[in-house]
């Protein structure tokens, strides 16, 4: 029998493969198993040292690994069954919701908890999901068996229930962002929101450095690609915001920045209508 179907076949940890295969859309499981709390370190918080030892050998969890692109985890949250759905490890995911023409997107990253999306109540209204790996991740599969095993520690599965409810929360941060009216405001609260998390401190600011293009931005403030273009570029002559969409130096602090959208915002008023007003190349 292969290697890979003797390890498929029992719930216990494996060595990890020295050149593991990346699938190029849809995951695979690399019949692989880890101790998720090596794997996840708030999660071993949650244990004394004696405990963590006993804990260790049975939060073990399959892995499966996802390459840059769209992704298919409908397999997997079925497999997932009556466990607790799959974690993310490493990687950044974006959930895009659409519905009509609009579409709007969530990132998700290490330690969230994802979950199938349930069925619609608005029968009238269609509305299609699609994951989308931004960078490669790996993800642990808490299936009906794992939370069998854990069953003795109640700490992984409250631990794992509060992220859960993190998401909803992100979500209504999100809400309350886009609700803002002007561009300029709801770029600089998202990415300095997005900064709390995957930001790094650096002299006269933050950096953040995520794979985030135009689009996305729109995607996740409720505006088209051009409009955002056209407002990180008015932050850029600002002072506020520098660099590409995927490495962007944010400067001073969010208040600092809040305060001078303020003070500029007739100016910034201007140049936005200039730049709508100013004549478009006709292609031929």
């Amino acid at each position: 029998m292969p290697a890979e179907h003797r390890g498929a076949s029992h719930p216990g940890p494996l060595r990890w493969p020295r050149h593991p295969d990346v699938a190029a859309a849809k995951p695979a499981s690399i019949a692989l198993y880890i101790y998720l709390l090596d794997a996840d370190g708030e999660l071993a918080d949650e244990f004394d040292v004696r405990a963590r030892i006993a804990a260790r050998q049975l939060a073990t969890a399959r892995v499966l690994q996802v390459g840059v692109g769209e992704c298919d985890l409908g397999p997997w949250f079925e497999a997932a069954g009556e466990g607790l759905g799959l974690l993310i490890l490493d990687g950044l995911i974006v959930l895009e919701t659409c519905v009509g023409d609009r579409t709007a997107a969530e990132l998700v990253g290490p330690g969230d908890l994802l979950q199938p999306s349930g069925p619609i109540a608005d029968q009238l209204l269609a509305r299609t999901c699609a994951w989308r790996a931004l960078s490669p991740a790996r993800l642990a599969l808490l299936d009906g068996e794992f939370a069998d095993r854990v069953r003795p520690f109640p700490q992984i599965t409250r631990a794992l229930l509060r992220r859960a409810c993190r998401r909803p929360v992100e979500l209504d941060v999100l809400r309350a962002i886009t609700s803002q009216p002007r561009l300029e405001v709801r770029l600089v609260l998202l990415l300095w929101h997005l900064a709390t998390r995957w930001g790094r401190v650096e002299p006269g600011g933050v950096r953040l450095s995520l794979p985030l293009t135009h689009r996305l931005l729109g995607q996740l403030v409720a505006a088209e690609r051009p409009s955002v273009s056209h407002a990180l570029k008015r932050l850029t002559q600002a002072g506020l915001v520098t660099g590409a969409a995927d490495d962007l130096h944010l400067h001073d602090s969010l208040e600092y920045e809040l305060e001078t959208l303020a003070e500029r915002a007739p100016v910034l008023a201007t140049r936005a209508v200039s730049h709508s007003r100013r004549p478009r190349r006709q292609t031929v």
